[in-house]
């Protein structure tokens, strides 16, 4: 991997089971924010994304304002795309909604795999698929509720971050200490 920010993620964030709404919403928006770009990209803006971005509160990402949003727009601090920046506000309003109507967001992304994260076999990096059907199912769903910049590729990436697939390859340690691993 080379980069110590990406080996502290992958080592210790990444393919780990998560069952915290605010963080699993932080990781969908954030991924949104990825799109097209590499994930190191993010996480070296991430602390500060954190700060613009009121520790990603959805309340109050919610309630932005369209002068909040062009001082994010002018932010070099974080990615300044404005489909992105009003994506995040959006979703920031959909999981509100959800969260009123259906209770835990959580369960949302873990229903779909019955609570128990997919166990991967993979051997090389190019047997990581960018997209599963699952993914695109759930990338329906979440753009059937609101939420935008939730594409399959972009969900199956958030899978893979929040645990709900151990996409580590077979060689990797973290394959077999996240392997057993259920809710």
């Amino acid at each position: 991997m080379g980069d110590p920010l990406y080996e502290a993620y992958h080592d210790t964030e990444w393919g780990v089971p998560l069952f915290d709404d605010a963080k699993i919403f932080e990781f969908l928006i954030l991924e949104g924010f990825q799109a097209g770009l590499s994930w190191i990209t993010i996480l070296k803006k991430r602390a500060h994304f954190r700060k613009v971005f009121d520790g990603f509160d959805a309340e109050k990402i919610a309630r932005y304002t369209p002068k909040k949003e062009q001082e994010l727009l002018q932010d070099p601090g974080i990615i300044r795309n404005r489909l992105k920046v009003g994506a995040a506000i959006t979703n920031a309003q959909a999981y509100l909604e959800w969260q009123e109507k259906q209770g835990r967001f959580q369960d949302f992304f873990w229903d779909f795999v019955d609570g128990t994260p997919v166990q991967n076999n993979f051997k090389t990096m190019e047997d990581v698929p960018a997209t599963t059907a699952l993914a695109e199912k759930i990338s329906k769903a979440l753009k059937q509720m609101g939420f935008r910049f939730v594409g399959p590729t972009i969900v199956y990436a958030h899978m893979q971050a929040m645990g709900m697939v151990n996409d580590h390859l077979v060689e990797c340690f973290r394959h077999r200490e996240l392997h057993p691993l259920e809710r």
